[in-house]
């Protein structure tokens, strides 16, 4: 290091000038859009029929193929290191957020519901003659 630690930041992002940081952060950004991608499929597979939670791996998604492809954008084009850092703190930022912030209220909310879904339907079904059809709703016999 021959510079000061914010002189870095104004260099472009190239091999030469930060080549600690210049192959890891491409490398970890292709892994990381890969693995989000692979993540989101399986999770809405799994989570078909709970909404709430496609929603939040969709935003999670989306944010990370933004941040991820312009980290890559950025290896391609050489931009300054103020914009990799900057873009890569918001778009993380902006994942955590979203996991931790944005969707648990609503998943407590959906939990509730499928609290009261459980509890009507054991009190529906607790009775032994709950199932049992009433005599009156029988077919009629037909008279020969």
């Amino acid at each position: 290091m021959k510079l000061w630690p914010w002189e870095y930041l104004f260099k472009p992002y190239a091999d030469w000038s930060v080549p600690d940081l210049y192959g890891p952060l491409l490398w970890a950004s292709l892994i990381a859009l890969v693995a989000t991608i692979v993540v989101y499929n399986i999770r809405t597979r799994q989570l078909h029929r709970h909404a709430i939670y496609l929603q939040m791996y969709e935003w999670l998604l989306w944010t990370s193929i933004i941040t991820f492809s312009m980290m890559i954008v950025y290896w391609i084009f050489r931009f300054d290191m103020i914009i990799v850092i900057s873009t890569l703190v918001a778009g993380l930022g902006t994942a955590v957020w979203i996991r931790f912030r944005r969707f648990p209220p609503d998943f407590a909310a959906y939990e509730r519901q499928l609290a009261k879904q459980r509890y009507f339907s054991r009190e529906r079904f607790s009775h032994p003659e709950a199932t049992i059809r009433a005599k009156n709703s029988r077919r009629r016999r037909r008279r020969r």
